[in-house]
């Protein structure tokens, strides 16, 4: 790792460097908070967690080959250098800050209320038929995933393509801090972590954070088809370059045709050129994704070849939107995370399927004082849809319920207090042939139904 001896991590993070003396200027080889993780000459960081304490695991780290350990608390064993530092969590900030600085990289950075990561993979896929990219893997897209995703960047990364998560006022600004990212891409404004930002307008101020430490020389670009980024003219002096359905974008798309839950295809049109776009995943959202990535990859110098090809190939990912075709039944495992906008598009994206629709929908966390209303507005839209079969999960999720039944339009309507009184059943419930999404926020847990549903479409 570049510049990233034991003395400069320590200088890195205000830390103090003990047992260290035949190992100054050694240069660590990776940074990783998981002690299973460790290979030789690799740093170590000890964090107390609400389960673990990592400091137990100094000694094995050691014996595995760790050129140090990163701790709050000294070693009860010292058979190798460790850096004392007040906060391990403040430590891993600061050294990949330090570390983001020493790369001549260029830096994507991801945010928004929907759809982070499927723009992510997006991106990440078609700037890969020209550039050596580093992506943000799993949910690593927060104050500790992303500081371990820019601490494994090498020399031979071109790019690297993070996305940035947050939920309070003031992370954004300390993950631009981090990445000081080049390209700034946000794609749409909508209804989450209202608990705390209150309202869209702060969502926008929030995520909008991510343009404080951005090169004065970089690009953005924004969903020109969302109502709030559409007031965002001008950033230090930098123009958004504006990505969506409607024409009056700079980066479009027209004569779009829907393969169902195959996807889609279209036309997208760039200020200089059109070419044909074959979209392997469905819905409207992964469009506006493959514009997205359009958007970067023009900037970029990519050839629309080269662009068609990676959107061509873009994988789908767990538990977003991801098609699983079985035996016996097809499930649109979407159970990462749920908020009103993401789970409106589920809904219509469900709503390609030709087969018996049955959704299973559960509580959506985090939305603050409207959490009623806005559950109670997700049941009408289910009930309108044309889908067969609403599934209500969770004890928000009764007034989705409740609204669902009193717009009597749907074939059939049943509510579960509990995930696991609905797996109980759910074997009961099912039809050959179905269709079946799965959503909810993270903390329900919906992926063991997931897992059971894929259980019993196998059998």
């Amino acid at each position: 790792m570049k510049n990233m001896s034991l003395r400069q991590i320590a200088d890195a993070c205000g830390g103090q460097l003990y047992n260290a003396e035949d190992s100054l200027t050694k240069e660590a080889t990776g940074v990783v908070m998981d002690s299973r993780l460790v290979e030789q000459d690799y740093i170590f960081i000890a964090t107390v967690g609400e389960r673990v304490d990592g400091h137990s695991f100094i000694q094995q780290v050691y014996e595995k080959g760790a050129l140090a350990v990163i701790c709050e608390k000294v070693p009860s064993e010292i058979t190798g250098p460790y850096i004392l530092v007040q906060n391990s969590f403040e430590a891993l900030k600061a050294i990949a800050k330090w570390y983001r600085m020493q790369l001549d990289i260029k830096v994507i950075g991801i945010t928004g209320s929907v759809g982070k990561t499927s723009t992510k993979e997006f991106i990440s896929s078609v700037l890969a038929q020209k550039y050596n990219v580093l992506k943000t893997e799993g949910n690593y897209n927060n104050e500790v995933g992303m500081p371990l995703t820019i601490l494994k960047l090498r020399e031979e990364h071109e790019l690297a393509v993070l996305e940035m998560g947050i939920s309070d006022f003031g992370e954004m600004h300390r993950l631009s801090e981090i990445a000081k990212p080049d390209f700034c891409v946000i794609t749409n404004i909508g209804q989450c972590h209202l608990e705390n930002l209150g309202s869209r307008k702060g969502i926008l101020k929030a995520k909008s954070e991510i343009f404080d430490f951005m090169n004065k020389q970089g690009h953005i670009c924004l969903n020109g088809d969302d109502d709030m980024l559409a007031t965002i003219e001008d950033v230090n002096g930098i123009k958004p370059v504006r990505f969506g359905l409607g024409i009056e974008n700079t980066v479009y798309a027209t004569d779009v045709k829907s393969k169902g839950l195959f996807g889609s295809t279209c036309i997208i049109h760039t200020d200089s050129s059109t070419f044909q776009a074959e979209i392997p995943l469905p819905g409207d959202h992964m469009i506006l994704n493959a514009l997205a990535a359009t958007c970067v990859g023009r900037i970029l110098q990519l050839s629309d070849e080269q662009i068609a090809a990676g959107i061509a190939s873009v994988p789908s990912v767990s538990g977003r939107s991801n098609i699983l075709r079985l035996n016996k039944i097809t499930i649109i495992d979407d159970c990462y995370n749920a908020n009103p906008v993401s789970m409106k598009a589920a809904i219509d994206l469900l709503k390609l399927a030709y087969t018996r629709k049955v959704a299973i929908l559960g509580d959506m966390f985090e939305l603050g004082k409207n959490e009623v209303n806005l559950h109670y507005e997700i049941g009408t839209y289910a009930a309108l849809s044309g889908i067969d079969v609403l599934i209500c999960v969770g004890s928000l999720s009764e007034n989705m319920f409740q609204s669902a039944q009193n717009a009597n339009s749907i074939k059939e309507l049943l509510y579960f207090k509990t995930r696991d009184e609905l797996m109980n059943e759910l074997p009961k419930l099912l039809h050959n042939n179905d269709t079946i999404l799965v959503k909810a926020s993270h903390s329900m847990g919906f992926e063991r139904i997931v897992t059971q549903l894929t259980e019993l479409g196998q059998s």
